[in-house]
């Protein structure tokens, strides 16, 4: 088991109590509870019906932490909802990039997990291949922004991010955490810093 793992589960166990932690988009649909751990077995099938290779960081936060649930904006999807996406080609230079189901023949380009509810056509996204295998993206299935790819160096390290902003009160946008100190401020939207 990964170190990370104990520290984690401590950390968002002490969340919800503490009196002035951020507030997280999207906490009330998932009221900061894990879903059940995922036995290997369950993983190991999944990867052999997409053909692919969880991340590691990822399948331990599946089987030891929990397998869906808490988790920035509305929570992390369910092993069975999450699905393989493709990046859409670029279009031009400075042209944000969308992302459309992978289809069989789409093995052999980056593939990335959609993995957090965001809501809308946003999506949240592991990598699985290619360059940026095991980091976690943010972008919009449409092309209207992003897509952003996070400086955490896996999923536990972006998981932990997000629980030390909230615990500290912080305001950040990628993760939409609003810090107590501007979550009645009238223009919160532009006073909060992006990361």
């Amino acid at each position: 088991m990964d170190p990370r793992v104990p520290r984690l589960r401590r950390k968002l166990a002490a969340i919800p109590f503490q009196p002035l932690r951020s507030h997280s988009f999207g906490e009330e649909q998932h009221q900061f509870c894990l879903g059940p751990k995922l036995v290997e077995t369950r993983i190991t099938a999944f990867e052999a019906e997409h053909d692919i290779a969880l991340p590691e960081a990822h399948r331990q936060f599946l089987m030891h932490i929990g397998g869906s649930g808490a988790a920035p904006f509305y929570g992390l999807m369910p092993l069975e909802r999450c699905s393989l996406l493709v990046m859409n080609p670029s279009g031009g230079p400075g042209t944000p990039r969308g992302f459309e189901g992978a289809r069989p023949g789409d093995r052999g380009g980056d593939l990335f997990l959609h993995v957090i509810e965001m809501g809308c056509t946003d999506v949240c996204l592991i990598a699985v291949t290619g360059p940026l295998a095991g980091r976690v993206l943010t972008g919009n299935s449409d092309g209207c922004w992003g897509p952003n790819v996070s400086s955490a160096n896996d999923f536990l390290d972006w998981y932990e991010r997000w629980l030390n902003h909230m615990s500290a009160g912080r305001d950040n946008r990628a993760l939409e955490l609003t810090s107590p100190r501007l979550r009645a401020h009238p223009d919160r939207h532009r006073k909060a810093p992006r990361l």
